[in-house]
């Protein structure tokens, strides 16, 4: 009988080979892993290798079965191609269990290597059975036969390999070894699959069956193939990943020892029976045993005897309920040298499970000395060593002590936390001798506004709080404004006339603050305050601080999802002609509707998006929108106009700005022309690239436009230098016209000096009818504002475009 003729699609037959290569080379990698792991963590690797390794083997057969061409259409059982993934799945597991043995024995190998050829040779010829077609498949049992050895010779090879490479993967060959490795396998998984497809013929029906329609294989072939290779590459990662941490843990275990044994305190390691396992050579030091005559004896060794029934009670009942009672904790007991003699000691122990027994690490130090010297330390213990004067601890004493007071008499006190202003560039440019003797100088001035019983005290670093007990808040603003004004004054140090200025925060007991963390953490709350206010001030605390910095965390983790949630809109503010009181443009403007605070203000939310770099994807999500929806107006029929749209300093600033913006004019299909971009003067203050990158803008077709003209720092260089079309007056200067003359004038001159150089003012903000004729008597070219319109959406301006002319 006649059979059908084939082909192969040749790329695609690459693309199985390729794909077979990197399963091989994946299902290395994971022997690797296997061979690692221990317990849970090898039953994870080891189903994760399956599924992908088995993925991979089945990938390659279908894309190369995709690959193969019949002159009829043929189409597939897709629950039958599905079906066919598990034995792949199953013989590609069997693999990975028989090399994770620890030994491997010959009749595992091919009894493994049996069952894994039967599952790639059922994969394999289940698949075949898939294809749905008007022609028989016959198949010549030679072929067959073939493919099923090759299947089998394929699989005892595979594990050989996996088993080798698992067992060697230390080797400075490895990476080779693999490579080589992963070929042969590929090869052999390959040969199998196209013996197997040579082996099968087909032969048309006598009489049409089925009216199978033909698809277009191609693309499915190399989707699969496109998510098989993320798949592996997924694996490729996540190996490379575990290596990482499993280097760095080598290297971190190698620090720890080399730690441990350059420490000068004892550290000794124990197991469950209170044997010692390591000795290092601070322990030496300290008890005079060498490692030799320690390791493997008793912990008891350098326990006094008076304390050892106690130490193995206290061990047998952590073993039992591993409930810790001095595990984590710092204590002081008492040891046994080698010469006999009791030393005190500080002991930390700590206790970890590994394998299913349990260890002891005791970190241990000799503080004889401290013992000797206690009485002398103690009485130093509570001051700051370089200024004298109380420490955080005194500190909480007497602000205790004062709180309780308080309560007692009816009375408030408070609290100033000051941080000085600069003073880590004093400290880093004249050096750490200038900064301590800067800190003392400080310490003094302030100390002259205190009384008796008005407690300074240095946090650390450049930091102090102030204690006035039975203070009222009129007599503490006194006292912050008398130490603001102190500090202010020179003060010399070394020779050197220094100048710093505070920051200070103050809270109020009991209003703001029940206990010392809260009124503290408060004060510095305030303080920060301060300085985001321009520093060298004071501040009284409020709640609403709390809620400020809690809003705006709120808001930060809103923006990150809002464009995801489709939270934003765009609204649109109509630009006018100030003669004909045509609609000429639009401004698109940035809306949030926040699913739980409801419409948030540009003001609240722009410089959050601004900080965190969240405004780059809005900004570019933003211009989009407005440029299709242009696009969208001139489609319906309405007469063309100028969409402007704000860009951002950041957005600015990107060095693809420009390939962002010709995509976003590209898939919107809206022409150059028709899109103005609004730059504040903060942007192009760097005017050497700024120049450069406007005037490729500019050589787009794209008008740009300079935002709130006169607000920021301005420059009239720029605005002879810069390829601009517009300067677009603020609204502050346009509301004040018959408010205040000067803002009168400015107006007046900004129109009059734009339009001798050759440019257009438009005028936002305009809300009256008196602002409008100021502007039409100035020649002012363009107004828009709440007169016309306020902000609205894209449907409603669909409206006012139908009229296209403002009725004044």
């Amino acid at each position: 009988m006649e059979t059908i003729s084939s082909s192969y699609h040749l790329p695609l037959v690459l693309l199985s080979i390729i794909i077979a290569i990197m399963a091989s080379y994946a299902a290395l990698d994971l022997g690797i892993q296997v061979r690692k792991a221990k317990s849970i963590v090898r039953l994870a690797w080891g189903s994760a290798g399956a599924l992908a390794m088995g993925m991979g083997i089945w990938a390659m057969h279908f894309v190369a079965m995709l690959a193969f061409h019949l002159d009829i259409p043929v189409h597939y059982d897709y629950l039958l191609v599905i079906v066919s993934i598990l034995p792949a799945i199953l013989s590609s597991g069997i693999a990975l269990y028989i090399i994770s043995r620890k030994e491997m024995k010959k009749v595992d190998v091919f009894l493994g290597a049996f069952f894994i050829a039967t599952g790639i040779v059922s994969m394999h010829y289940s698949g075949m059975e898939a294809m749905m077609m008007d022609a028989a498949i016959v198949y010549n049992p030679y072929l067959l036969a073939l493919s099923v050895l090759i299947a089998f010779v394929a699989s005892v090879v595979a594990i050989y390999l996996i088993s080798f490479v698992s067992k060697n993967y230390q080797s400075k060959k490895i990476w080779s070894r693999k490579f080589l490795s992963s070929l042969i396998m590929g090869a052999a998984i390959s040969g199998m699959h196209y013996t197997g497809m040579a082996a099968a013929s087909y032969e048309p029906h006598s009489h049409q069956t089925h009216g199978y329609d033909a698809f277009n294989s191609i693309y499915l072939a190399y989707g699969i193939a496109l998510i098989i290779l993320i798949l592996l590459g997924f694996v490729f990662v996540s190996v490379l990943i575990d290596r990482r941490f499993e280097n760095q843990s080598i290297i971190s275990e190698r620090r720890f020892l080399s730690v441990i044994e350059s420490a000068n305190d004892a550290i000794i390691i124990s197991d469950s029976t209170s044997t010692i396992i390591s000795w290092n050579n601070g322990a030496e030091n300290i008890f005079g045993f060498t490692k030799k005559e320690v390791v493997g004896q008793k912990l008891q060794t350098i326990i006094p005897k008076r304390y050892q029934q106690a130490h193995r009670k206290g061990m047998d009942r952590y073993i039992a309920t591993g409930e810790p009672k001095v595990i984590g904790k710092t204590v002081e007991l008492e040891a046994v040298k080698k010469d006999g003699s009791e030393i005190p000691i500080e002991l930390s122990l700590a206790a970890w499970k590994e394998s299913d027994a349990i260890y002891f690490s005791s970190i241990i130090r000799d503080i004889t000395d401290r013992k000797r010297n206690e009485k002398k330390i103690n009485q130093m213990v509570y001051l700051d060593p370089l200024t004298g004067l109380p420490n955080r601890l005194l500190l909480n004493d007497r602000l205790s002590l004062a709180m309780d007071q308080a309560d007692q008499n009816k009375h408030s006190l408070s609290i100033m936390f000051i941080d000085l202003d600069r003073f880590k560039y004093i400290n880093d440019t004249l050096g750490h001798a200038v900064g301590d003797q800067l800190l003392i100088e400080v310490a003094n001035r302030i100390q002259s506004f205190l009384g008796r019983h008005e407690t300074l005290s240095r946090q650390g670093g450049d930091e102090f709080i102030v204690l006035l007990p039975q203070t009222t808040a009129s007599e503490v603003t006194k006292r912050a404004k008398a130490i603001v004004d102190a500090l202010n004054k020179s003060l010399i140090v070394d020779e050197q006339e220094l100048f710093i200025t505070p920051s200070i925060g103050i809270t109020m007991y009991p209003t703001d603050g029940k206990d010392i963390d809260t009124l503290i953490k408060n004060a510095d709350t305030a303080m920060y305050q301060v300085k985001e206010r321009g520093k060298n001030n004071f501040q009284f605390y409020t709640p609403e601080m709390n809620e400020a910095v809690s809003r705006k965390m709120q808001l930060e983790i809103g923006l990150r999802k809002a464009l995801e949630r489709h939270e934003f809109t765009v609204a649109y503010q109509p630009q006018i002609d100030v003669n004909s009181n045509q609609i000429i443009g639009a401004e698109a403007l940035l809306r949030w509707n926040h699913p739980e605070w409801g419409s948030i203000s540009p003001a609240e939310f722009i410089p959050i998006a601004e900080e965190t770099g969240l405004i780059l994807q809005i900004g570019e999500w933003i211009l989009k929108e407005a440029c299709m929806q242009n696009k969208r107006w001139q489609d319906q029929g309405y007469k063309p106009l100028r969409i402007a749209v704000n860009i951002s300093s950041r957005q600015f600033q990107q060095s693809d700005l420009l390939d962002r913006v010709k995509n976003i004019l590209k898939e919107t299909g809206l022409e150059s022309h028709y899109l103005e971009l609004e730059l504040t003067e903060s942007i192009i203050q760097d005017s050497k690239h700024a120049v450069a990158k406007m005037q490729q803008l500019k050589k787009m077709g794209i008008h740009l436009s300079i935002d709130d003209f006169g607000t920021g720092y301005s420059s009239l260089n720029y605005l002879k230098t810069f390829p601009i079309h517009t300067l677009k007056i603020d609204q502050s200067f346009t509301r004040n016209i018959y408010a205040d003359p000067k803002d009168a004038s400015l107006v007046e001159t900004i129109i009059t000096m734009a339009h001798n150089l050759n440019l257009k003012v438009i005028a936002e903000g305009v809300e009256t009818e008196d602002q409008l004729r100021f502007l039409q008597q100035h020649h002012c070219n363009e107004a828009q504002g709440y007169y016309f319109s306020r902000p609205i959406s894209a449907d409603e301006m669909s409206g006012m475009l139908e009229g296209n002319a403002i009725k004044i």
